[in-house]
């Protein structure tokens, strides 16, 4: 039996990056249910695939939200490409919504909270999801590789999107 309320939607977003992929799972703008950071090493894509799928049967989300990396400032290679196309095509399957986001929609949403850049928009879902803030990444200087718990904030950004754009289109 589901205790869940159904006006309240379950998301599962999941951003890919080089190490695997990062996701979070809210239950509107402030319950979050999961996050965390989920390796691949080997055939990125068929194994992420899997973690996605076991993800799915996990939490049964309402709609997952991804990036769409064809946006405005993405810059997201042909293997992440295909991932986030599996990962539609498995939500397809399950009958699932899947909801796409640029990078520019993101900070849309964000420059309301005056967050423009990566590092800002993490500390604003910081401060909105405190259950993450002891992962918050230090700021990145130039020649610094980017923390593998970025992709948790990034992940946390599309949901945030995924409600801000469902509430103010009057849904």
């Amino acid at each position: 039996m589901s205790l869940r309320h159904k006006a309240v939607p379950r998301i599962l977003a999941i951003d890919p990056s080089t190490r695997g992929f990062g996701f979070v799972v809210l239950e509107g703008a402030t319950n979050l249910i999961d996050w965390g950071v989920k390796a691949t090493r080997k055939d990125k894509n068929e194994r992420g695939l899997i973690k996605v799928g076991a993800l799915l049967r996990l939490y049964r989300p309402d709609v997952i939200v991804a990036e769409r990396h064809s946006g405005k400032g993405s810059r997201r290679c042909h293997r992440v490409a295909q991932l986030i196309a599996a990962m539609e095509a498995l939500a397809k399957r399950d009958g699932v919504r899947f909801r796409r986001f640029s990078r520019g929609d993101i900070r849309k949403v964000f420059a309301s909270f005056n967050a423009t850049t990566k590092h800002e928009i993490a500390h604003a879902i910081a401060r909105r999801l405190p259950e993450l803030a002891p992962h918050l990444p230090r700021y990145r200087k130039p020649w610094m590789s980017e923390d593998y718990r970025m992709a948790i904030f990034d992940a946390a950004s599309l949901a945030l999107t995924f409600l801000y754009s469902r509430s103010s289109s009057g849904r």
